[in-house]
């Protein structure tokens, strides 16, 4: 008799991982609505007109330049041209940490996420994303040099928002360097006595 519970218990235990493992990675398929975009917020985040509600749907798999930071403002730009007022799909992948909507959102045929990538404004965010089109995207634009791939030097947005106040302005080109801050162009070891 023992011997058949010491063999049932550890069938017991791997039918319970099993069915557990499949429930936490089982996924609701997301679902797509339709809207009206009435807002654009940065590049990668627009206020979406659903069922007389505004949704903000921050767009899956990118990261665009903060809007303080080289490109932020082009970014803003090229999205508010492509789809700011106009009827979109969402496919609503849930909510993130903010609780805004994670989507990918097309506009016809075009598929605006990739788009946007696509003409070097914004980054494949590899971090959330495995998305093969932003990756080929990505490549292609930096490639092309298209955008802020054009600066050699550029930021990923994800180190930018841990940079100082004075490292972000170094990094446009308005502040001086830590050893000038007197304007002279030296330090103040440099200074005669």
């Amino acid at each position: 008799m023992k011997s058949k519970v010491w063999l049932a218990v550890p069938t017991l235990v791997l039918l319970v991982l099993v069915s557990h493992q499949a429930n936490s990675e089982t996924k609701p398929a997301p679902t797509v609505f339709t809207g009206k975009v009435v807002g654009i917020t940065d590049g990668d985040t627009v206020k979406v007109l659903r069922d007389n509600q505004t949704v903000k749907v921050r767009l899956s798999g990118i990261d665009t330049p903060e809007m303080d930071q080289p490109f932020g403002k082009q970014s803003k730009r090229f999205v508010s041209k492509l789809i700011f007022g106009k009827t979109v799909d969402v496919k609503d992948l849930g909510l993130d940490r903010y609780k805004r909507t994670l989507g990918y959102i097309t506009e016809g045929s075009t598929e605006v996420n990739e788009a946007i990538v696509a003409a070097g404004l914004a980054w494949h965010y590899v971090k959330y994303s495995d998305d093969q089109k932003l990756a080929d995207a990505e490549l292609k634009s930096r490639t092309a040099k298209r955008g802020l791939w054009a600066d050699p030097e550029s930021i990923p947005p994800w180190d930018w928002r841990r940079l100082s106040k004075d490292e972000k302005e170094r990094a446009k080109g308005i502040a001086p360097p830590p050893s000038d801050r007197d304007g002279l162009g030296s330090s103040t070891n440099d200074q005669p006595k």
